[in-house]
This record gives structure tokens, sequence and C-alpha cells, in this order.
């Protein structure tokens, strides 16, 4: 920005929930306050009443808010807009020694206050078709993770009741024909017993129709290119391969590998 259009600049800090936003902004000039004006609705009309509100001070409006579970749809959709907008990771953001305490009112006058001063450090925003593919592969991560513990909970239960399966290898053929003839002691637990044994089937067919889903998706998607060359590397199958993409998104936005590796350090 040139220092006319700086001059004319409204930083707004964001404190983002689910059924409300509080809204803090100042001006660029370093020696006025910051003005907290309060909690929004968070429905687009809300949105468009408060950038009039705020076009009536400054011509030029930067917003800012903490990446959350609320994900992208405000940084979009005033984006679209025209507006400039920054999403900062809450681990980046500088912590003053002994301000422990948080409200949405201080959280929202700290996030335009360090806006203006330039010490915040915006995220990658994906793009929305990236962020489908991203959504993809972490419901089917939940599928598996969901599919251990169901299989662990049927394990166990026949673990307590000492039914023993003797065979070598566990959810393979013969050890699901296995499963099909096991009779329990009473009815109530062999109701039980087939109550597990459904849910691990249910949610098997469920990580077989989000594999097949990721597989077709997949075959479209703009970066499916990157996704077939990692999987020239030995190790890196189709999933890993696909899982990678979509968490570091378009990798031309890397200029350096040290920078590549930063962002992947954050991962843990």
């Amino acid at each position: 920005m040139t220092q006319s259009t700086m001059s004319n600049t409204l930083f707004i800090g964001m404190d983002v929930h689910k059924e409300s936003i509080a809204v803090a902004y100042v001006p660029y000039d370093h020696g006025a306050e910051v003005t907290y004006l309060g909690a929004i609705g968070t429905r687009q009309a809300d949105i468009d009443q408060l950038v009039r509100k705020l076009q009536s001070k400054a011509k030029h409006l930067v917003f800012v808010y903490e990446a959350g579970p609320c994900g992208y749809w405000l940084y979009r959709y005033l984006s679209k807009k025209g507006h400039a907008y920054w999403v900062v990771a809450p681990s980046l953001i500088p912590k003053k020694a002994g301000g422990r305490v948080k409200t949405d009112r201080r959280d929202a006058i700290q996030l335009a206050r360090l806006m203006r001063s330039g010490d915040l450090t915006p995220v990658y925003v994906p793009k929305l078709e990236d962020e489908a593919i991203r959504d993809l592969t972490r419901a089917r991560e939940d599928a598996t993770q969901d599919l251990k513990a169901a299989k662990f909970r049927l394990k166990a239960f026949l673990l307590r009741h000492d039914i023993r399966y003797t065979g070598r290898a566990n959810w393979g053929a013969a050890h699901l024909r296995w499963l099909s003839e096991v009779v329990c002691a009473t009815p109530a637990q062999h109701i039980v017993f087939q109550e597990y044994v459904r849910s691990v089937d249910t949610i098997t067919e469920r990580l077989q129709r989000l594999e097949q889903e990721l597989q077709d998706q997949v075959a479209s998607w703009r970066l499916n290119p990157v996704v077939e060359a990692l999987q020239v590397l030995r190790g890196v199958p189709f999933t890993v391969a696909v899982i990678l993409v979509a968490e570091l998104g378009d990798l031309t936005r890397f200029d350096h590998p040290s920078q590549l590796m930063n962002d992947l350090g954050q991962w843990r």
C-alpha cells in the first residue's frame, strides 16, 4: 500500500465464534487508540452492515481473525467482496507477559493493534476445491479411527468371555467365517456380540465408500499431477500422497525447502 492508502485504512480485528463476532478497529495512525465496536451476528447481512459502517470511516479495510473451528467462510466472503483479509495462526500471535486472561473484547483489540504494527503472520488459506479434498481425506481418517475402535471393542468383548480365535490373521476371510459361527452363552450377550460385529461391518463399508470417492474426486483435482508424481517415490501409496498434498496445498507457494519444512513442523 502507498502512504496515502495506508492513511485511509482501518485494521479490523475479529474474534470469531459460532454465533457472534467481536469486532475492534484502529486507524493506521499509530497515535490512534483501538475502538471496540462490540459483538455482531454471523449472518451475511450482519457482515454487510459492519462493512458499510466501517467504510463510512475509511475507504480501505483490512480484516484479521484467528484460524479456528469456524473455518475460512468469513475470509472467502469478505475477499470475494474485494476486502483485504488475513487469517492468522493463534500459536504465532505475540503474547504479553502476564496476559493470560482472554476475553472476546481483548482478543479483537489485540488483533487490530498487532495487525497495524505488522506483528502478525498469515496462514495459508486453501482454495475451496483443495479444502474439499482435505475434508474427504480427514473423513477417511475418521472412519479409519472409528473402525479401529469398533474392532477393539469386539475383540475386548470376546476376550472378556473367553471366546478365542485360533487362526492366524484377524479380519481375513477365515476370521470372518469364524465370527459368523460364534454363539454366546446367553441371548443378551449374543445380541451385544452381533451389534459389535454389525458396527465393524458398517464402518468398513463407510471406509470403502470414502476411499472410492477419494479416488474418483482426486482424478479430476487440479493437484492430481502432484499426487501422481509423489507415488513414484518408494513407500508413498496413493492415500499418503493425497493426504500430504491436501494438507500442504499448492507447493509452489514455498520459495525454499526450509519454508516447506517449517510448515511441516507446525503439524506436530
